[in-house]
């Protein structure tokens, strides 16, 4: 996994998209280059699947305009083929820096030699993929096996509270991201990791949501139907805990206190959630990385040495913390 093979690296602005190449601001292979100093940067994102996802493209969108970066952007409505296309196109347009979230891990190497090949240097924000990291500058974003963990550690100190029917289990069903895509991958391995501390602690379901509300939804009233244990619901991002707890309401249960549910992400509906009690907790993960990524491909032009790990700010929040953080909520 290039997870393992990335160093890690301090937090740095996350409007850095593009990072040191090894020649991609000189020759005539070099992208763009406009004699006006403009950055032309192609982005390919996942989509907009998510709460989370359409504040990233926001960030990025808007980030871009401030700083005078001329932003190709596509949306690759969740589908690998449709990233792959727009980044060859990106190549063959010979933009200065390329920079995408993949949709999941593998099939990118043939891609990125291609844009290695046209000297433009790829930055990857967001999610990890498991290739050769010579053929990118670096990767921007969170560690999700540590988000993962958070919800993990959580939960072991209060899975006493977390025992709703006191029968001396806890059992956990677990809504997955998007089968393949990083984050999915990561949170679960960190939560499983953390819970073995607990043997009262069991995963009886797990099952993708594609991190959409109404794949949540979904999912839970299948667990619903299916087992009437269940005592957490571990969601990979807020939508789908969202989506969850429509689905524990319409089963006439109440969520935060029949069932216990932890997210991922920390958007505004997941925080507004927590801070009514219907989630008992949720691990951040930032999705402003418009800032960062800017910076970055600027130093990548200027030829200046970036971390191969780039990693953001994030914290968790109990209902409490959501209650004070809300007003001034970005996203």
């Amino acid at each position: 996994m290039v997870k393992k093979t990335l160093v890690a690296a301090a937090a740095i602005s996350l409007s850095t998209f593009a990072l040191s190449s090894c020649g991609s601001s000189s020759g005539a292979d070099s992208g763009s280059d406009s004699n006006d100093g403009t950055i032309t940067m192609g982005f390919a994102q996942v989509g907009a699947e998510s709460g989370w996802r359409t504040a990233n493209t926001k960030s990025i969108q808007d980030t871009a305009k401030a700083e005078g970066v001329d932003l190709k952007f596509t949306d690759a409505q969740g589908k690998q083929e449709n990233q792959i296309q727009a980044i060859r196109s990106y190549i063959q347009q010979k933009v200065d820096v390329i920079a995408f979230s993949p949709v999941v891990e593998t099939g990118f190497d043939a891609v990125l030699q291609e844009a290695k090949a046209a000297n433009i240097p790829v930055i990857l924000t967001d999610r990890a993929v498991d290739a050769d990291p010579s053929l990118y500058k670096t990767f921007l974003g969170s560690d999700f096996v540590v988000e993962g963990e958070k919800a993990g550690d959580w939960l072991v100190e209060n899975a006493k509270d977390a025992d709703v029917d006191g029968d001396g289990t806890v059992n956990v069903v677990q809504l997955e991201g998007t089968t393949g895509a990083a984050p999915a991958i990561d949170r679960a391995e960190g939560f499983a990791e953390k819970i073995k501390a607990d043997d009262s602690i069991e995963i009886t379901a797990s099952q993708t949501g594609d991190f959409t509300r109404d794949g949540g939804k979904q999912v839970m009233e299948s667990f619903l139907q299916s087992d009437d244990s269940i005592d957490v619901v571990f969601a990979h991002n807020d939508d789908m805990g969202l989506g969850a707890i429509e689905a524990i309401e319409a089963a006439g249960l109440e969520p935060g206190k029949d069932i216990k549910i932890i997210t991922i992400d920390a958007v505004k509906d997941g925080m507004q959630a927590l801070a009514d009690g219907k989630i008992n907790y949720i691990v951040e993960c930032n999705p402003l990385l418009g800032p960062q990524l800017m910076d970055l491909a600027k130093k990548v032009l200027d030829g200046e040495e970036v971390p191969a790990r780039v990693l953001t700010d994030e914290t968790a929040f109990t209902q409490e913390d959501a209650k004070a953080a809300l007003p001034d909520r970005q996203y």
